[in-house]
């Protein structure tokens, strides 16, 4: 399993607002289990990018809110 960050935004049909991005943390096999996981929620992903060991410290104890979903 791999943790991946994902950036979206909480709409499909808007074009994207830098200042409207949001991130979550995704717990999943790869990277085409996640994009499965976001394929029917009204959201529009910007990016995706699986963590190192390292990112994955830093996030960690730089978030307050670090939170991992479990796919």
């Amino acid at each position: 399993m791999e943790i991946f960050k994902v950036f979206y935004q909480n709409h499909k049909t808007q074009r994207i607002i830098r200042e409207e991005t949001k991130s979550m943390y995704v717990e999943a096999e790869n990277l085409e289990q996640v994009r499965k996981y976001f394929g029917d929620k009204e959201v529009t992903l910007e990016h995706i990018e699986a963590l190192t060991p390292d990112h994955l410290a830093y996030e960690k104890e730089h978030n307050e809110d670090f939170e991992v979903t479990k796919l």
